[in-house]
Parts: C-alpha cells; sequence; structure tokens
C-alpha cells in the first residue's frame, strides 16, 4: 500500500464516493477511506426518501449509473417525480455506485488527522498511516445527532436520539414517548407504531407539518407558480439549486436565516395516512426528563405554561442534527482550532477549503457557506465536480499557498460577526 496520495477522502456516502469518481475520471491520486453509505444505512428501516427520484443519485463525470438506471436494470419501480424512493433502494443503489465507479474504496476509518510538513499526517483505525497533500472531510451527519441540553445526561437504555433507531421494531411493545415535529420524529413514530411499540408524539407544534403532494401531471399553472428545482418545487428552491456561489457571496446573516427557516423538518407528503393511528400532543414543550422508578418522566409546559409530566419506558429525542467542527474529534485538537467556524460549522471557501490550507469540507457541514443546497444528497452534484477541478488544478502545490479564492474567504471569515 503505497503511504502516500494527492488527496485523502473521509467519508463514502453521496458526497465522498460521488467526489471520488471524478477524481478517478480527472487522473488525480486519491485516497477514500469509510463505510459505503453508513449515515444512510443508519435511517429507520421501511423510511421513504423526501427527494424525488430525479434528485436521488449520486454522480460521477460520464453519469454512467444514475438511480433511475440502476432501478431499470434491477426491475424496481422508479419514477422521476410521484413515486417516493424507499430508503433502502437508495443504499442498495450507493453500495452498487461504489462497487462500480469507487471500487478502490478503503472500508477502515480514519482515527486522526494532524498538520505534518506541507500537508496531513492520517492514521487509520488499525494503526497504519499515510501522508495526504488534501483532505477532504466528507462524512456527512456522522456524529452530530443533537440533543437539548434538558434533555440529556439519562440513561442510554432510557433516552435516545432518534438516529439510534434503525430498527423500528427493536422496541415492540414498548411504551414511547418520541419528542419532535419535523421530519425524523413523524417517520420514526408511525414506523415504530407498525412495528408494534406503543407510541406517542410530543410536539410544541399546533399541527405537524407534512409537504402537500404535488398535482401531476403538473397543470401550468403549478409550473410557473412553482417551478421544479431538485430540493423541492419554488422560485426560491431554483435560486438555492442554481446559485449556490451567488449565495456564498451574500451576507452571513441572510444565508445563515435561509438555511435555518426554508425547507424545514416537514415529513413528505405519504406519512399523512400513516401517522394518523400515532396518539399526538400538540403545543407541548418539553423542559426536562428525570428517572422516576424504571420509568423516564418527561416534563412538559403547555402553551398556557402550565406544565405537567408524561411517563413512559423509553424516551426518543428528534431534535436533528447540528454541524459542529469541535465534535470531529478525528481533527486533533490544533486542526479543530484552526478552523474558522459560523455558528460551529467550518467556512470554506467557494472551492470548499476551510482556513486551514487543504484542509476541505463538503456535505451538510458547509450549508452555512453555500446554503440549503449542501443539505440535501443532491448537492454533490455541485461539490463534486466544482471540488474535483480545483483539486485537479491545484494539488501538486504545497498545502500552504494561498487559495485561488482566498479573498472570498477572508470575507466569510470576517461576515462571523
Amino acid at each position: 500500500m503505497a503511504d502516500h496520495t494527492d488527496v485523502a477522502i473521509l467519508g463514502a456516502g453521496p458526497n465522498g464516493l460521488s467526489l471520488a469518481a471524478h477524481l478517478a475520471a480527472s487522473g488525480v491520486s486519491f485516497r477514500i477511506f469509510g463505510r459505503p453509505m453508513e449515515s444512510w444505512l443508519g435511517m429507520p428501516r421501511g423510511m421513504l426518501l423526501k427527494s424525488e427520484g430525479f434528485a436521488s443519485s449520486l454522480y460521477d463525470p460520464r453519469g454512467a449509473l444514475p438511480l433511475g438506471k440502476y432501478c431499470r436494470e434491477r426491475g424496481l419501480g422508479y419514477a422521476d417525480i410521484g413515486l417516493p424512493v424507499p430508503n433502502a433502494t437508495f443504499c442498495e443503489y450507493g453500495l452498487a455506485f461504489q462497487r462500480r465507479l469507487v471500487p478502490t474504496l478503503d472500508q477502515r476509518l480514519v482515527s486522526e488527522v494532524r498538520r505534518s510538513g506541507a500537508g496531513f499526517r492520517l492514521t487509520l483505525e488499525d494503526g497504519a498511516t499515510l501522508q495526504a497533500n488534501r483532505v477532504v472531510v466528507a462524512t456527512g451527519i456522522t456524529n452530530f445527532a443533537w440533543l437539548p441540553p434538558n434533555l440529556s445526561g439519562l440513561p442510554a437504555d432510557k433516552v435516545t436520539h432518534s438516529a439510534a433507531h434503525a430498527d423500528p421494531g427493536r422496541l415492540r411493545g414498548v411504551d414511547v414517548v418520541v419528542v419532535g415535529g419535523g421530519s425524523s420524529a413523524i417517520d420514526l413514530s408511525a414506523l415504530m407504531h407498525e412495528a408494534g411499540a406503543k407510541v406517542r408524539l410530543v410536539t410544541r407544534r399546533a399541527e405537524l407539518p407534512l409537504h402537500t403532494r404535488m398535482r401531476l401531471p403538473r397543470p401550468l399553472s403549478d409550473r410557473l407558480r412553482e417551478p421544479l428545482s431538485a430540493i423541492g418545487p419554488s422560485w426560491r428552491s431554483c435560486f438555492f439549486t442554481r446559485c449556490a456561489p451567488i449565495l456564498h457571496r451574500l451576507p452571513a446573516a441572510r444565508r445563515l436565516k435561509w438555511v435555518k427557516t426554508q425547507f424545514g423538518p416537514s415529513a413528505g407528503w405519504f406519512m399523512a395516512d400513516r401517522i394518523k393511528p400515532v396518539p399526538v400532543l400538540y403545543r407541548q414543550s418539553p423542559v426536562g426528563a428525570e428517572l422516576a422508578g424504571d420509568k423516564v418522566r418527561l416534563a412538559v409546559a403547555g402553551a398556557d405554561g402550565q406544565r405537567s409530566t408524561i411517563d413512559c419506558e423509553h424516551l426518543i429525542v428528534a431534535t436533528g442534527y447540528r454541524p459542529d467542527v469541535a465534535r470531529m474529534t478525528f481533527l486533533d485538537r490544533e486542526l479543530r482550532q484552526a478552523i474558522a467556524t459560523l455558528e460551529d460549522a467550518p467556512i470554506v471557501s467557494l472551492r470548499f477549503e476551510s482556513s486551514v490550507p487543504g484542509l476541505y469540507f463538503v456535505g451538510p457541514p458547509t450549508a452555512n457557506s453555500f446554503g440549503p443546497l449542501m443539505r440535501f444528497a443532491v448537492g454533490a452534484r455541485f461539490a463534486a465536480p466544482r471540488l474535483a477541478r480545483h483539486l485537479a488544478a491545484t494539488v501538486r502545490q504545497p498545502a500552504g499557498q494561498p487559495a485561488t479564492d482566498e479573498a472570498l474567504l477572508a470575507d466569510q471569515v470576517g461576515a462571523r460577526a
């Protein structure tokens, strides 16, 4: 095994695999590490993607294996729009993409990255090491599950994040309370109910957010009022999809507002009927949780401020994910402290380079720099070719050499305030 490479990619989900396919086509020496489709394989069994079929592919320069082609080859149901894609199908497709287009994937994890000379030294989980001129972090949402402080600190056999429930049937027959009001909470509550758990959903919302099913075929009025993009139907969605470099130049406050408010955690239209059998306690805000014998006692406050408690055998907190450089513990302390951040996520240049020369990020952690597009798998269609072109042109340069868009990166860093 060579102990040196031009580019090391950490992560083998849609972003990492798409970038690897582009680098392979460009002739750049690279190594890619990680379990293929790991984050997606950890999603609840039976889940359906909210993204339409045409926006649920991985990407290589020649378009050799889009999702539609994979489904047709295997006789699986598929439609560009209107037919939800099972997460299981998406994972199988991602694994097939990896085997066909990124066969050199090394499934060992990288346990440490540190600066070394003009590049980086990587230590793998088995103790092997290698040197890389550039490092691309494409680890997705792994390790970013977020628990509110007032629901943290209880035993893991009693309180868990929704990310810990790939098997909805694991708590069959158990009295479960799910806290949350977004897609994760709705999907998991319905799937666990169908698998035999005794589920209640607690949310601070007045109603559950569900997407409206598109009329198909789409009338001209719908297409004019809400043109379809890869991340949803609307003119604003089209802007986010097609103009990420422009959004990158906008003030940080504007970008952050869009990242936080656009494409909220609404569930897919196909969950409307499936969630109906689940009891929902509306307008209840969690204020704390404690053990009460062998139960978990959840304290909630109603819209009028009145407090009450709910007892259950297991509490699931479906409060989403928050990218945070401090939780990327495979980067050594010196590297983590050197990365400029905006609300804990890395600030990146137009070429996805962080404030540490030669260290790049792609995927959800870059949403604060490029907008909501990067929270979706289809963001790889934008990131992979752009970053691959940049690496092919600069990978032989010393990592400490200023980035071509250094001024814009400086503007991003300065915009944190």
